[in-house]
């Protein structure tokens, strides 16, 4: 298994692989696009930040909207240890000799925020739910429409027997945030 250039990217992601696609991105932002292996995705405007408003459990089997409240603009505050959902502005397709693991972006990383993203399977499709961690004792300001985390491909030397798409995975063809199942 090798990690795909930058060259290998372009390609692909004009081929449907990643909707929109950016080969550059302007200075002052944090930064998004094609890297050498690999491709930093945007976050999109819509966030879901975790609460304690009500006293809810966060219980991934049983999860209840007032864990958390909606927020939508050009940025997000994230309370000091406290954590907020987002979605991809990217719509991504997957081939199936690709194995994509994701990982936070060092700007942020720097400010005391935590990416995890578990890894886009072969055939996989959607928009990445990101789930976005402030480890810090203070408010930190998360920019929307600019990178937040990288994306590395991974080709296999062999098609994988199973893709996401032949599971019929639960959170294949996502659009907007989508919030924990257990099927």
């Amino acid at each position: 298994m090798g990690i795909k250039s930058d060259i290998w990217i372009a390609t692909h992601a004009r081929a449907g692989m990643i909707e929109p696609f950016a080969s550059v991105c302007p200075k002052g932002v944090v930064s998004y696009g094609v890297s050498s292996y690999g491709y930093d995705m945007r976050v999109a405007d819509e966030f879901k930040v975790f609460t304690n408003v009500f006293n809810a459990i966060v219980d991934p089997k049983a999860f209840t909207e007032q864990s958390f409240v909606d927020m939508e603009g050009d940025s997000c505050i994230i309370p000091p240890n406290s954590f907020a959902l987002a979605r991809s502005l990217e719509y991504f397709r997957i081939p199936r000799d690709i194995l994509c693991l994701v990982i936070g972006k060092s700007t942020y990383a720097r400010a005391g925020i935590i990416v995890n993203v578990t890894p886009l399977e072969p055939e996989w499709e959607g928009f990445v739910t990101i789930e976005i961690s402030n480890t810090t004792p203070l408010p930190v300001k998360v920019y929307a429409n600019e990178g937040i985390a990288q994306v590395l491909f991974m080709g296999a030397d062999d098609m994988c027997g199973i893709s996401y798409k032949d599971k019929k995975g639960k959170y294949q063809n996502q659009t907007g945030i989508w919030l924990p199942r257990v099927e």
